[in-house]
């Protein structure tokens, strides 16, 4: 193999059409960065680095309150804590976010792109010409089989009614009155909602992740990039946590303070 053969393996090795980066030159998706830089926000660049196009100015700010919502939950969040304790080990800010960015799994930090998948089932058996809710029944009673009685997206063990699915959903439902985005999956997410609850006395309302889920399919994200959204946002939070942290002096904290010891279950 000559040189030139190697060197064309090797540049097809790692082949994007998402940067090009050359001496002097950064490119992303077509558009130079300079011409990026003080023209475009992070979610703007986001967009166009996952979509191939820069976002009109409402699916930018739509996709910003999503990623504004899920930012910080406070020290009762896994990833939050994780952090915290991480960075009193004396690592760097890095491994202390990593270490929080590591515990968001499918029970924490999972339920958005769970919802979404929710949302892409329903709206794949409407096209098929079944009804809004017949789909819904048949996509919830298919969860409920295989994975939980409790469905992604609905419900929160901290909050009886989250205070960020309401503005999420106003949001929305402007963007669909203004023919943003088409609304499919916000009334579907709704009809979830209502079946959810037929029958119960305590309503069990939409959750921060069902009202982005929804916000990530309207705009038309693939559902596994419903977590990837999560993470960035939840590391937002989990960087001022850890630097926080930081700050306080503390070395070594556990999960508890050390005045209170751990109840032993073995034989006294």
């Amino acid at each position: 193999m000559s040189d030139t053969d190697v060197r064309a393996e090797v540049a097809a090795w790692w082949a994007t059409a998402l940067s090009q980066i050359e001496p002097g030159t950064i490119t992303l998706r077509d558009h130079p960065i300079q011409d990026l830089i003080g023209s475009a926000s992070v979610v703007d660049v986001l967009w166009l680095l996952l979509r191939g196009r820069l976002p009109h100015p409402r699916e930018a700010s739509l996709l910003e309150a999503a990623l504004v919502a899920g930012v910080d939950h406070g020290p009762h969040a896994p990833s939050i804590a994780s952090a915290r304790m991480a960075i009193t080990c004396g690592v760097g800010l890095n491994n202390a976010i990593a270490n929080g960015v590591n515990v968001l799994g499918d029970v924490h930090g999972g339920a958005g792109q769970q919802c979404a998948e929710l949302l892409f089932a329903i709206d794949e058996r409407r096209r098929s010409g079944t009804e809004l809710e017949i789909a819904v029944a048949e996509v919830a009673d298919a969860y409920r089989r295989e994975h939980s009685q409790y469905l992604p997206g609905f419900g929160h063990r901290f909050h009886p009614v989250d205070p960020r699915s309401a503005p999420l959903l106003a949001l929305t439902d402007a963007a669909v009155r203004d023919g943003i985005v088409t609304g499919r999956h916000i009334e579907a997410g709704r009809a979830l909602e209502q079946h959810l609850n037929i029958g119960r006395d305590r309503r069990i309302p939409m959750n921060v992740d069902g009202a982005t889920a929804i916000i990530y399919a309207e705009l038309g994200f693939a559902a596994p990039l419903a977590r990837g959204f999560f993470v960035l946002s939840r590391s937002i939070g989990i960087l001022a946590h850890a630097w926080e942290e930081s700050q306080q002096g503390r070395r070594i904290k556990g999960p508890i303070p050390p005045t209170i010891a751990p109840a032993y279950l073995g034989q006294p």
